[in-house]
């Protein structure tokens, strides 16, 4: 069975391709970490991490993206452009997704999250 972390990245997966995205990885690893989902939304490179809660008792999904988090997804897209060798605009999505009791998903998409 899958963690869920797990099944909160297939949901942002499927979520994703239903808003047009192309999905060029997911868990895609580097030596300093790793990035949840990297896909492309036009021209753009959009990395997107995704944070999946059963409850809301350690706040609201989206709140575990503190500073030190961004910092490290900005080194992580930076090692990634660099690996493809080609400038691209990029982006910082963040997918908050709550697997509630009555088993309803609800899924908060903030596009443009944060900046580089």
């Amino acid at each position: 069975m899958k963690t869920l972390g797990g099944r909160g990245e297939s949901l942002a997966v499927k979520f994703l391709k239903g808003k047009g995205y192309k999905i060029i990885a997911r868990n895609y690893k580097t030596p300093i970490g790793e990035i949840d989902i990297v896909a492309k939304d036009g021209d753009t490179v959009v990395f997107v991490e995704v944070k999946t809660r059963a409850d809301d008792s350690f706040g609201y999904p989206f709140e575990a993206v503190n500073k030190k988090k961004r910092q490290k997804l900005k080194n992580l897209a930076l090692l990634y452009l660099k690996r493809q060798g080609k400038e691209s605009p990029v982006r910082f999505d963040v997918l908050s997704i709550f697997y509630r009791d009555s088993g309803k998903k609800d899924i908060e998409h903030i596009k443009d999250a944060f900046e580089v």
